[in-house]
């Protein structure tokens, strides 16, 4: 049996894909990895041995995450995949009704411009109507969401709102491919503004620039036919996931990371939700996210395109979907698999008995860690890069150890810094000096932080730093021996 790991939790694995199995239990290939790759417990499991919430297990598709999988024997299974978070059938009813396009009509413009959809039997002129009277939301205007608003601009969405409260900078224009270098320092809701305009004037943008929050998600998203998710953070995942449910609006979400990404299809004809999924996201800096794991610029693409597929054909009211299945690609191994997801009875807001009943219900916050990361932040001590490399330059007796990844290494590298990654760190204190002042550091200065814990919790009693706004804070830092940054 081939054991697939996700791109997510391969630096628990040594960076290994996948591997070959003669166990036949869940629990066995569990054992077998965290025996052969002891950082894996880390990874797999939590502080009282139970499997983390933000982690699936699927055996050729089906999900086998319940314990009370774990001893049946995987009969026929040629592959388990752990798949962590960074959902078929035709629809019987479409989000557009009869009714409504009854008042749309199409021009000879329309179809002209239209003219492939309405050779398409499952389009036509009704499905074209549909696409025009619709109204679509699209929250984030970044990677995913640059061919996600373009293709539903293209197909003819009548109404597009634009939700996104950052600027474009020169980092962005790798992946997002909606904005130019002439869009940096604009926001992104206006570069994206444009470019629907420039595709077609006859669209009605909205563009939203400010934060979604648990105060104004639902007025945002009322009166819209679909939420595309096209967000890069845990927090705004489950509020945008939360909000169309309690609000009765399918939900199209997708995410990325490196060269995978999975899309599913949410809250569409009593089908599961984000938190039947994944209860639960990942500990902040446990799991590294796009921008300090990287992506490859065209997985945005690919992903974002299915999304405006899913979109489209919810809206038409044609084809397969993804409701109740998740789709997982993986474009170095070009692999991909459809998993089925079923719905959790004891979900909290999509299951039988629903305990949250507004997005206001849940402190999003204390949901997705963030507290406790800030109070962990404010109790561990930190040095400012001014700080770091003025006693560098004073040749003050440092340990520096580098928890980034390897590829975040070979872009820049930080001198004389023991590279230790985060789940060695309990086996291989020995390494440090509890004399000597130990600094950690990372992309961001949040995996640092993570690090340092992780160290005070295997009971290190030396004095630990944190380089406040890691590598990214340090780039500009001029040390007078190289005349250049680092």
């Amino acid at each position: 049996m081939r054991v697939v790991i996700s791109a997510t939790l391969r630096s628990f694995f040594e960076r290994k894909t996948e591997f070959q199995t003669d166990k036949n239990t869940v629990s066995e290939i569990l054992s077998e990895l965290t025996d052969s790759f002891p950082d894996a417990k880390k990874g797999l499991y939590d502080q009282n041995g139970d499997l983390r919430s933000f982690i699936r297990i699927f055996a050729d598709g089906r999900d086998v995450t319940d314990a009370s999988e774990h001893e049946k024997t995987l009969e026929g299974v040629s592959e388990l995949l752990l798949l962590p978070f960074v959902a078929g059938g035709a629809p019987e009813e479409k989000l557009i009704s009869d009714e409504r396009i009854k008042e749309i009509s199409l021009d000879d413009k329309d179809i002209d411009r239209f003219n492939k959809h309405l050779l398409l039997r499952e389009i036509g002129v009704k499905g074209q109507k549909r696409i025009k009277a619709a109204k679509v939301v699209v929250a984030g205007a970044g990677a995913l969401g640059s061919p996600v608003i373009q293709y539903l601009a293209a197909a003819g969405v009548g109404t597009i709102k634009v939700i996104d409260a950052d600027v474009v900078s020169v980092g962005n224009l790798q992946s997002q491919v909606i904005h130019s270098s002439r869009d940096v320092k604009r926001p992104k809701v206006a570069s994206a503004r444009d470019t629907i305009r420039n595709i077609d004037r006859n669209i009605t943008v909205i563009d939203e620039n400010q934060m979604l929050t648990s105060e104004n998600v639902l007025s945002l998203i009322e009166g819209f036919d679909l939420v595309i998710d096209c967000t890069d953070n845990y927090k705004s995942r489950y509020m945008i996931n939360d909000a169309c449910i309690l609000s009765g609006i399918p939900l199209v979400f997708a995410a990325i990371y490196q060269y995978e990404g999975q899309v599913a299809v949410f809250g569409y004809d009593d089908g599961p939700c984000l938190r039947c999924l994944y209860p639960e996201p990942p500990e902040p800096g446990l799991v590294p996210t796009c921008a300090e794991g990287g992506t490859i610029s065209p997985l945005a693409g690919i992903v974002g395109s299915i999304q405006a597929n899913e979109a489209l054909k919810l809206i038409i009211g044609c084809g397969e979907h993804l409701s109740g299945r998740l789709l997982s690609i993986d474009t170095m191994g070009i692999r991909s698999s459809v998993l089925n997801i079923s719905k959790k009875h004891q979900c909290p807001l999509c299951g039988s008995s629903p305990s949250i009943t507004h997005p206001e219900d849940i402190d999003y916050e204390d949901f997705c860690g963030l507290k406790r990361e800030e109070e962990k932040e404010s109790s561990v001590e930190g040095l400012t890069p001014e700080e770091l490399a003025h006693r560098i330059e004073n040749s003050e007796k440092l340990t520096i150890i580098d928890v980034r990844e390897p590829h975040e290494r070979a872009i820049v590298k930080f001198p004389d810094a023991l590279v230790i990654p985060i789940g060695q760190l309990a086996r291989r204190q020995k390494e440090l000096d509890p004399q000597v002042d130990t600094v950690f550091i990372c992309k961001e200065g949040k995996r640092s932080i993570l690090a340092i814990n992780t160290l005070r919790e295997a009971g290190y009693k030396g004095p630990l730093y944190n380089l406040k706004g890691g590598m990214d804070a340090m780039k500009d830092i001029i040390f007078s021996h190289e005349g250049g940054g680092l």
